[in-house]
Order: structure tokens, then sequence, then C-alpha cells
């Protein structure tokens, strides 16, 4: 008899798996096998149409998915239960919802145009395309990918077939491992064996279609090589199974203005999820929401349902920490320069994308974290040059080695940790907020502190109610702003908002007339702009009452999206090219005639892109790059400037105070939505 429980692979951590893959209570290839049957069973289509009239559809089948045709539902939901008033509507025509063939395959379909959640549907849709024989590229799909040791490939198969039909499938690479190492892995050279891994899309996956989301007709639907991530992941044992579903390309980069416009308008809260050529994924939860506000949806969903253990993902603004937040995984999200995204990937903003990492437990991702350092090049990527980071930056011991805490009461006595309290402000007349604003508060308050013994130290804000049991930050943010705004980011202070009016009124009542923008003239003070940066900087004059950490943020949009489709596409055909073939689509403009979009509004806002030719903004104007880096490089001296002269070791913050949208909540009335809902903006937040 043994006291030993049984290996679930469910909710393992990668330390648990390795003790049974030495123990012999599993194989890679169980693993695999395991995966795959999870996928069979619930990674289906988990959204209904919404059309005009809610009658069903023909059936359809999409993509082969786990080795089955995918299905999609036949029912569909009449606009006027989801859009109140509609028949009122008098805007721009409405883009319901439709099957269509996919620019990819015309063999197969898939939903564009406005759909919703599917009730109970028992469906998650996280992964986008499985790392299997025959299913894993379009290009080289069915008997294309034949196993080499089955013979000679069909008539009519791509020539890049026979190199990729060589590369191991997920299950075939798993047999690899347990045939060489049985149970005795290397676990220091290999400290990813047998971990099954998802990759949001835009990652560069040698032996699995990578198109970031989009539906786009590639002469050849993989890449030469792998994204320098997934390199040292394969190289350190892992199993690249998946690709996750994702917003295409982080979220289109919005759309910068100019001569094209939708033609239909689309009501959704799901674009922050959505692929055209995947579709939209889940919450676990509730299947009727949205799986989160943040483009890595399908990373975040496929950890939280067992669907694959570990997952790198992609933030712009708030892409992984949406999904870990809003499907209770964990994450660790490096600074930009730690680890390379752009080497090998497209994403929305060049300036802000940044990986991160999905697991159940932080220590695994923190494992992940290690793997990912390189022996000689560290986390060095040339392709990337963010990542020309001083190596003092990088910690020389293992990062997984500083995750384990006892938990035990009193185990945190002497850390203090401040806490962010702008991040949990419940605003007038708001109700949505206060469920999770005041469970936020109220647990930070009782695990860390009372139970744990850290020193709570919280900011303050107008809005706030102080807890007059923990410390108060000296300086909060807002001071750190005054502070640094004036030496960092001075044009900050000269802000106008969408009516045109100055953002920080308290300024522009200091200061004498000035111009804050071309023709744009304001103050009814006295000051000089210096001499206000000057009284703001030594806590002289009080800082505006919205100068907050919040109210910064905003950006104007960089002109720079073309720049990186561009190269990402050109570095892919020339990699193709010294491999002896060719890809043609290797320009914005091959991408958009061979492509397709869930929404009108997408290929309105590419098309725009596509003829931006000067990375600047508008001169005279407010210039989208100069912000992005001026910010960073703000906010860092911020947090910074709180943390030291605070004595703080950690900051706590809560990501969000709102819970997955309805994904049949789009708008409150439809009488309302006129052609404004067609709006472009040239703004987005960080």
């Amino acid at each position: 008899m043994t006291d030993e429980k049984p290996f679930r692979l469910e909710e393992a951590t990668i330390d648990e798996l390795h003790e049974a893959i030495k123990t012999g209570q599993t194989t890679c290839v169980a693993v695999v096998r395991h995966y795959i049957e999870r996928a069979r069973a619930c990674n289906g289509a988990a959204s209904l149409l919404v059309t005009e009239d809610g009658g069903p559809v023909p059936e359809t089948t999409g993509v082969v998915r786990a080795t089955a045709p995918l299905r999609f539902p036949t029912a569909t939901v009449k606009a006027s239960a989801i859009l109140p008033d509609l028949d009122k509507y008098k805007g721009p025509p409405i883009e319901f919802g439709r099957m269509e063939a996919t620019a990819s395959d015309p063999a197969v379909q898939q939903q564009y145009g406005m759909i919703t959640g599917l009730p109970d549907g028992g469906q998650l849709n996280a992964l986008a395309t499985l790392n299997i024989r025959g299913e894993r590229s379009v290009t080289c799909r069915g008997e294309f990918d034949r196993h080499p040791s089955e013979g000679p490939l069909p008539p009519g198969a791509p020539p890049v077939c026979e190199m990729f039909r060589r590369f191991p499938d997920a299950l075939e690479r798993a047999a690899e491992l347990d045939a060489t190492y049985g149970r005795d892995p290397d676990l220091a050279k290999m400290p990813m064996y047998g971990v099954v891994f998802s990759f949001k899309d835009p990652f560069d996956t040698k032996d699995m279609r990578t198109t970031a989301g989009g539906d786009a007709a590639y002469d050849i639907d993989f890449p030469a090589r792998d994204h320098v991530l997934v390199e040292q992941l394969r190289n350190k044992g892992a199993i690249i199974f998946a690709k996750a579903v994702c917003t295409e390309y982080n979220g289109r980069a919005g759309d910068p203005g100019g001569r094209h416009n939708p033609e239909k308008v689309l009501p959704s809260v799901l674009g922050y999820q959505r692929s055209s050529w995947a579709g939209n994924p889940a919450n676990p939860s509730d299947t009727t929401r949205a799986a989160s506000l943040g483009s890595s949806s399908g990373s975040g969903v496929s950890v939280s349902a067992n669907l694959v253990m570990c997952s790198l993902g992609e933030e712009t603004r708030a892409s992984t920490r949406g999904p870990a937040n809003h499907n209770a995984v964990a994450l660790i999200l490096p600074h930009k320069a730690l680890l390379s995204f752009n080497g090998g990937a497209i994403g929305a903003d060049i300036y802000c994308d940044r990986a991160g990492i999905l697991a159940r437990v932080i220590t695994d991702a923190a494992k992940v974290l290690d793997a990912l350092k390189d022996p000689e090049a560290g986390y060095y990527d040339p392709r990337d040059p963010y990542t020309t980071v001083p190596r003092s930056s990088v910690l020389a011991t293992p990062y997984a080695s500083h995750t384990r805490v006892s938990g035990t009461p009193g185990s945190l006595a002497g850390m203090r940790i401040g806490v962010i309290r702008e991040s949990m402000l419940i605003r007038p007349g708001e109700k949505a907020t206060v469920p999770i604003c005041s469970a936020v508060a109220a647990e930070i308050k009782a695990i860390l502190g009372e139970r744990l013994g850290a020193t709570l130290v919280e900011s303050s804000d107008p809005l706030w109610e102080r807890d007059r049991d923990l410390e108060m930050m000296n300086p909060d943010f807002r001071q750190a702003l005054a502070k640094l705004v004036p030496v960092f980011m001075p044009d900050l202070l000269f802000r106008l908002g969408p009516d045109g009016l100055p953002v920080f009124k308290e300024f522009a009542a200091a200061i004498r007339p000035t111009e804050f923008a071309p023709g744009k003239v304001f103050g009814t003070g006295t000051m000089t702009p210096i001499d206000y940066c000057v009284e703001l900087a030594e806590g002289r004059v009080a800082p505006p009452t919205n100068f907050d950490i919040a109210t910064i943020q905003e950006q104007e949009l960089a002109m720079m999206f073309g720049f990186h489709v561009n190269q990402y596409l050109s570095r892919r055909a020339a990699d193709w090219r010294a491999c002896g073939f060719t890809e043609t689509l290797a320009d914005f403009a091959a991408l958009n005639s061979r492509s397709k979009f869930w929404g009108d509004d997408g290929r309105a806002g590419f098309k725009n892109w596509e003829e931006i030719a000067d990375p600047r903004n508008k001169l005279g104007g407010r210039q989208g790059v100069d912000e992005r880096i001026m910010l960073r490089e703000l906010l860092r001296r911020v947090d910074m400037t709180v943390m030291l002269e605070n004595r703080l070791d950690a900051l706590v913050r809560l990501h969000t105070p709102l819970r997955p949208r309805s994904a049949a909540l789009t708008i409150r009335s439809a009488a309302a939505t006129t052609s404004a809902s067609n709006r472009t903006t040239a703004r987005t937040p960080v």
C-alpha cells in the first residue's frame, strides 16, 4: 500500500508533473493526449450570430481542431433582443452576424459581424491552432503534412511542405522525449521538460500557423524560424502545443484616420479578444461573458481551463493583466526590455508591446521566466532593440527562488507594501465598481496586513476616504508627478481635452496667456509657464485636482504600426528567401489585399494604416512616439520616487474594478447609436 496521492494533470504544477514523470505515473505522451482530449471536448465555437431576424443559419464547418472540424451553432439571436429600441435606429447600417468563407482557406467558414456569447455552451474557443499533424497549417494541411515515414507527398503539395512535415507535431515530440529520457530527464538542462504551452498567435512558431490572429492568406502561413522565446522553451524541453486565440494584431492598433471609413456599424464589446481567423473565446465561469478585457484572452482561458499548463501572452496596455485577472491565473509581466516580443511577432504598438507569462501558480511562471534566459545571450534578442538592457538589471539568481513564501501568519512582517488607491476608486454615481473595489480593499488589509503582517502604506486621492489604520504615503503619486512632470514631460500640462479646452484647468488659470497648441491660446493668470513649473516641482503650488496617474496616461496614437507590420513581413519574407522559398505577402498592401476582417471597421482602419507614409504625427501637433518614450521614463521615475521615499518593498494595485462584460451587452440603446459609433480616434490609453 502507498499513501501517494494519484497524479492528476488538471491544476498540476511543473514540479508535480516532473515528479509524476519520474515516478512513472505519467509520460509526455499521456500528458499531450490528455490535453488533446480536453481540447476536443471544450475548445469549440463559443458564440452565436446576432442577425436581423433571429432565424437559423445553415450548418457549416470551420477549420479542423483536435482532429475534428469546428462546428458552428445554427441558432442565432435576433438583434432587437440585444439592442433596445432597434426599430427607432436611424444611423448607418448595422453589421449583423453572418457565416462566410475565410480568406485563408475558402473551404472553411467563420463567424463575421455581430456575435454574442453562447449560454451554457460548454465551449471556450481558447486555442486557435493545435500542433497536430494535418491541421497545424493551412498551407500544409491534411496529406500535405504527411509524416515522412509514410512516403512522398501527394501531387500539388507546396514545395515548402517537404520541409514542414519533418517537424514533429506535439504528440510526436512527446514520444521523442519519452523514448530519449524516459523517467530520468535532465531537468537542469531541460527545466520545461514535458510542460505543454500555448502561445498568443503573434509569436512566431515554425511548426504552426502564425498570422497574429488575422485571416490573412499567406503563401506560407508559418514562419521560417521560431520567435526567440519559443526557441528557448523548445530547447528546454517544452511541448509547443497550440496557438491561443487573441485579438488580431494585438488589438488592431486603432485607426489613424484617413479616407477609408466603415460602411457598417458593429456594436460590440468583444474587440479586445476576437480573431477573424479563430473567433471569440468565452469566460470559463460564464460563457455568455467576454473572456476578459485583454487581447491575450485565449492564453488566460487556456491556462485557467487546463487546456495547457502555461502560456506566453503579450500586453500592449491590458492584454495579459486582464486575462490573468478575469480567469484567475498567475502572471509575470516583466518590463518591456527584459523579454523580447518585437523580434518575431506583429504587435499593436512597438513601444508598448511586451511578453507576459501565464501559469496557474506564480512559481511556475517564474520557472518559465528562468527558462527563457539563454545561457550565453541572456534575455537579449538582436531583432528587438528594447532588449538592450544593462546586465545588472537582470537577477543573477533564479527568479523562481524568490517566489517561495510560506504564507504563514506574519510571514511578511518587516515588508512595506504600497497600496495604489487610485486603482480602486468608486466614482460618484457608480454601482458596477462597488463590489470589487470594496472586496479588494478589505482583502488587502485583512490578508497582506493583518494576517501576513506587512506594513501597508496607502496613496491618497480626493475620491478615496483614508483608512486611518494605515500609513499614508508621503510623497504620494500626485506629489511625485508634481515634482517630476516639470522635468521629464512638461508638455503634459498643456494638454487639451476632446472639447479643445485645457485638461488641467488650474494650470491655465495660473499662467498668463500662452499658446497651448497652434492657434490655441489659454491662460488667465500672471505666472509664466516656467515659473509655474518651478513652483509645482517645489511643492509651493498645489497640483491640479485631476493631476493623477490615470489622467496623464492618455496618449496620441503613434504613426508606427505601418513600420512594425512592414518590418515584420519583410523579415519573414527574407527568412523564407534564405531558405529557398518565396513569400509574396511582404508588405501592408499585400496583407490588406489578402485579408478579411470580422468587422468592416477593421478593414477601414487597416486600409488607412496602409496609406500612412510618415512615422511622425501632424507637424505642430502632439507626437505619439515622443509621448510613449517620455511617459515610460516619467512613470518609472514616479514609481521609484514613491517607493524610495516611502521605503516600500512592493506596490499592490487593482487591475480593473469591473467584471468581464456580457457578450450581449453592447450598447444601451440602438436609437442612440449614430454615426458616432463609426468615429475613429487618434488617441489611446496606456
